[in-house]
């Protein structure tokens, strides 16, 4: 017989509305009890009834919170496509997005613009944000709160997280590795330009990089990184200073925004061509800078993916009750370069 809300509650020893709270999000129950309750649903491989959610869906909009440092930064133009392509395909089940953008990794910013989102009625939250011990904790609130996290284009750690829909990071740094190693004419002197130290994805993808590059055996070294808060400007501010003050650089390895400007400088300092230049993401400045043989390669991460893939996970999980099989879910790493764009 199929396993129903009642012998949950009898495993639990509670009442059936507070399984019926946690089943649906409605918060109100203590983290310890929710958290015996949803080992009791796992253990007793409970099955909600999806006919009936539907039905209460149809009833009661949906609105699922998406937070992006995307502003500014046309990289993400793609995911929030796909999170409107997801929001359009559910419409009929009264989903609707509630998206904030901010302009960089300022983690109280961050803390800011979550905790406004969780404030707005939201059903579950789609985040991109800093894994800082601070948005940690502001993270695991909402998620005690009542409100389902997933995590898109960057993971978090230490938090409650339901899933993490996105790039692959450690696997496109050891791809960037084996690209800037081929492209090499004799040592390698990195210079790094990345978004934050404090996002998991862009320290994954310097991680990856340098160990791949010690398991080949080359000879390389990362002479500096610098951050550029995913900005056009700092990137190119930033990016010259470095060229100028260390002059034997024979390669840049750009881990997330600000491409345009860095490779700006590459220009202006008169090495366009010369050296290898390894980036991420096919955005328009990319493009034009592979086509005039300034970048090398552009590793790229189906953001469109990300942002449709995450919302769709969410609503499942709404209706079913029940959290992916795999916590991990991976978009592809594709690489470009100026003959296959």
């Amino acid at each position: 017989m199929p396993v129903t809300i009642r012998d949950i509650a009898r495993a639990a020893g509670v009442s059936r509305g507070t399984v019926d709270r946690v089943l649906n999000n409605r918060g109100g129950v203590r983290p310890e009890l929710e958290r015996k309750i949803r080992r009791m649903i796992l253990e007793l491989d409970y099955r909600p009834n999806r006919a009936g959610k539907v039905l209460a869906a149809l009833k009661k909009p949906i609105k699922i919170g998406c937070f992006l440092p995307g502003a500014g930064n046309p990289f993400f133009d793609a995911v929030i496509r796909g999170f409107r392509q997801a929001e359009q395909e559910l419409s009929d089940f009264g989903v609707s997005l509630e998206i904030t953008l901010v302009k960089g990794f300022d983690p109280e910013t961050h803390i800011r613009a979550l905790n406004g989102l969780a404030e707005k009625n939201i059903a579950a939250l789609c985040a991109a944000t800093v894994d800082v011990p601070e948005v940690q904790k502001a993270v695991n609130s909402i998620i005690t709160s009542g409100i389902p996290v997933a995590a898109v284009n960057s993971d978090l750690s230490g938090t409650g997280r339901l899933f993490y829909v996105g790039c692959d990071y450690a696997e496109s740094g050891r791809t960037a590795a084996g690209i800037l190693n081929m492209a090499r004419n004799g040592p390698l002197n990195l210079l790094v330009a990345t978004g934050s130290l404090s996002m998991r994805g862009h320290v994954q993808r310097i991680e990856a990089l340098t160990g791949e590059l010690e398991n080949c055996g080359a000879e390389f070294s990362v002479r500096r990184v610098i951050e550029t808060g995913d900005d056009t400007g700092v990137a190119y501010r930033r990016t010259a200073e470095a060229l100028k003050n260390i002059p034997d650089i024979t390669g840049v390895y750009i881990t997330s925004g600000g491409t345009e400007g860095a490779c700006r400088a590459v220009c202006e300092a008169g090495l366009a061509g010369k050296i290898p230049v390894v980036c991420f993401d096919d955005i328009p400045a990319t493009r034009r800078f592979l086509r005039e043989g300034t970048i090398t390669a552009t590793i790229c991460q189906e953001p469109f993916q990300q942002g449709y893939r995450s919302v769709m996970m969410l609503f499942d999980y709404l209706m079913n009750g029940r959290a992916p099989k795999g916590d991990l879910n991976f978009t592809d790493t594709v690489i470009k370069i100026r003959q296959n764009l």
